[in-house]
């Protein structure tokens, strides 16, 4: 399902910190939030309020690697809600075509056009070495799904010479060995979409798909293409075995499962855009990382989340007598937790 490719390649979950509660959505006045502690993972919050709605943390891996961990009071308000909303409406036929179009160049423009030569030369040797590569990545259980390397290497970079550079980018961290043995199987959100529309109930997005690629496609030339160069430079080191991943999807899943919020390989699946800041630059590449940091922790992080939050309030406030599950990334749902710890008159633990 082509919506399952977009999703992996990390459009949809930036959140690291929350804009105050107080500011954006007004808590005080409406409702208090209270975290479902368990012993499991704790990525459930009640909106206390009659009837009760929910904030739910999810995850960007396949949903059969933590659904027995998922305690029993997350998955019983998800079913006994009446609506539910997502970050963005992932069963709308609208939402991937709109999310396609938004990472091509425009017409008649080609990658080959508009990137430096050395670059685009890596690059075209990279994709060669992952196309390459990519059978013996396959698993069993894929294979035995009928899961082919070549359907899913066009699935992920299929027309790649028209997509715009920072599209590219992204494209290229999520083709890895790790990543490519976890294709194949519903994300968590995506599940919880189609668990909804089986049930027939009302869903919803807070966000539009313009507003997650604007800001992507606003960076400057200069900027993707450092942006670019770093993503490549680092997956030509570890190809080379010169450097080693700090984190894997199976350290990612083991903390959501154990609940922790708090680690720092927890912010790499909700930040998504990589960060680029290294000690190793030179001083002029460290100023065009922390500007690239700058302006997506803005327009990602702090905009967003006040964007989110106000179409929350507005959608609680106009429909007091429904009971919400709002499925955000976990990284928003630790923020709207740690915001909330810092006002004890909105959550308590």
């Amino acid at each position: 399902m082509f919506v399952c490719w977009i999703w992996w390649l990390g459009l949809l979950s930036h959140c690291k910190k929350a804009v105050g509660l107080n500011a954006v959505l007004g808590f005080t006045n409406i409702f208090s939030l209270y975290p479902q502690q368990t012993d499991l993972n704790s990525f459930l919050w009640t909106i206390k309020r009659d009837p009760p709605s929910y904030f739910y943390g999810t995850i960007h891996v396949p949903y059969t690697r933590v659904w027995d961990f998922i305690p029993e009071n997350s998955k019983q308000a998800f079913q006994e809600s009446n609506i539910v909303y997502f970050e963005l409406d992932l069963t709308d036929p609208y939402t991937i075509s709109a999310l396609t179009s938004c990472q091509l160049l425009p017409q008649g423009e080609n990658l080959q056009d508009v990137l430096p030569r050395d670059i685009y030369r890596r690059l075209k040797r990279h994709l060669e070495y992952v196309k390459l590569m990519m059978p013996s990545w396959m698993t069993p259980d894929q294979r035995g799904k009928g899961l082919y390397a070549d359907y899913l290497f066009n699935a992920i970079a299929g027309n790649w010479e028209r997509k715009r550079p920072v599209w590219v980018m992204l494209m290229v961290n999520s083709l890895t060995e790790a990543d490519i043995k976890t294709r194949g199987v519903p994300v968590l959100d995506l599940y919880l979409a189609q668990e909804a529309e089986r049930m027939r109930k009302r869903t919803g997005a807070v966000e539009k798909v313009e507003e997650q690629c604007h800001p992507l496609n606003g960076l400057n030339f200069s900027q993707v293409i450092f942006a670019l160069n770093q993503t490549l430079l680092q997956q030509e080191s570890l190809r080379a075995g010169s450097l080693q991943v700090p984190y894997t999807t199976e350290d990612l899943i083991r903390h959501y499962n154990c609940g922790d919020l708090n680690s720092i390989i927890f912010n790499h699946d909700t930040s998504q855009v990589p960060n680029f800041n290294n000690v190793t630059l030179p001083p002029n590449e460290q100023a065009t990382a922390q500007e690239i940091d700058s302006y997506f922790r803005q327009e990602l992080i702090y905009k967003r989340n006040e964007r989110m939050g106000k179409r929350v309030k507005a959608l609680l406030e106009e429909h007091p007598d429904k009971s919400f599950f709002f499925a955000f990334g976990a990284g928003c749902q630790s923020s709207l937790a740690n915001s909330g710890r810092e006002n004890k008159d909105i959550l308590t633990s």
